[in-house]
């Protein structure tokens, strides 16, 4: 087992080594080759074809993780060489600790480094949607509002918008407001926006948003020109979307809006108590 001298001395040989190219994090596997105990280059190159092979049977694309480059080398008396090198992303590095013998201090410490390394990126950009999400949805529930108050000065109550809104839903998904709600399992008492994924919220959101603009525009007034607006606008974000292979009705349901948005509220208030995110 690694002491934990041996540990933080690891830590930061892997750390020192990694890079930025174009934006992305990344290892030279020269460098990355004798931090995994590898003294031969053509023995770590057999490690990454391993490697390559495990990341096309992940279905990702092999160039998004191993680019082949050249770099400059000393070879001594201030003459240099070129030579072949390979940069390597957090992925790629964690398929190859993967594919190396774990007897090696080394290479077990890279499995897990490279292991939680890749957790927390994929945890951030979960969050990352998570928050876009909510954002989303909050930018709905302004939009509806506002039209609903455009709606009102020109005759429409409650019960009209709610028939205009769920004609909208209908012209977006082919069902109505209550088919959605059976279909993705959304409590009677829940707006079925809350459990919708994020591209299907910014499309109600773009409709009703184009809705609110014609109503002042065309000046239209009462119940039945209005719906006959929103559902031509819902339509017309449908057919955008279908050209773009997403059918509205066939993405599948999303976790409750409220619930999400609770859960990233607990994790920004953990985070400020351990001093990790700034006070606004």
């Amino acid at each position: 087992m690694l002491k934990t001298e041996d540990i933080a001395h690891l830590f930061n040989q892997f750390e020192g080594v990694a890079a930025e190219y174009n934006g992305i994090e990344c290892w030279s596997a020269r460098e990355l080759q004798l931090l995994f105990g590898y003294t031969q280059w053509r023995n770590f190159l057999n490690a990454m074809e391993k490697a390559k092979e495990a990341c096309r049977n992940a279905g990702a694309n092999i160039s998004d993780h191993f680019a082949d480059v050249s770099k400059m080398v000393s070879i001594g008396s201030g003459a240099e060489k070129e030579i072949d090198d390979i940069l390597l992303t957090r992925y790629a590095c964690y398929l190859i600790a993967q594919n190396g013998d774990s007897r090696k201090p080394e290479i077990a410490f890279a499995q897990t480094y490279f292991a939680v390394q890749t957790r927390r990126s994929e945890l951030i950009e979960q969050r990352l949607q998570e928050a876009e999400r909510v954002e989303a949805r909050a930018k709905l529930r302004e939009t509806e509002k506002m039209l609903s108050g455009v709606l009102y000065e020109r005759g429409v109550d409650d019960k009209g918008f709610a028939i205009i809104r769920s004609k909208g839903d209908k012209a977006l998904f082919r069902l109505d407001t209550a088919q959605l709600k059976r279909k993705f399992g959304v409590p009677e008492n829940r707006p079925v926006a809350d459990f919708l994924p994020t591209v299907s919220i910014k499309a109600k959101d773009f409709a009703a948003a184009m809705t609110t603009e014609n109503v002042q525009i065309k000046n239209l007034t009462g119940v039945t020109a209005i719906e006959k607006e929103h559902v031509e606008n819902n339509l017309g974000v449908r057919r955008i979307m279908v050209e773009r292979g997403l059918v509205p009705e066939d993405l599948p349901p999303a976790e409750d809006v409220k619930k999400v948005e609770r859960r990233l509220k607990s994790e920004k208030e953990k985070a400020k108590e351990l001093g990790l995110y700034g006070t606004m």
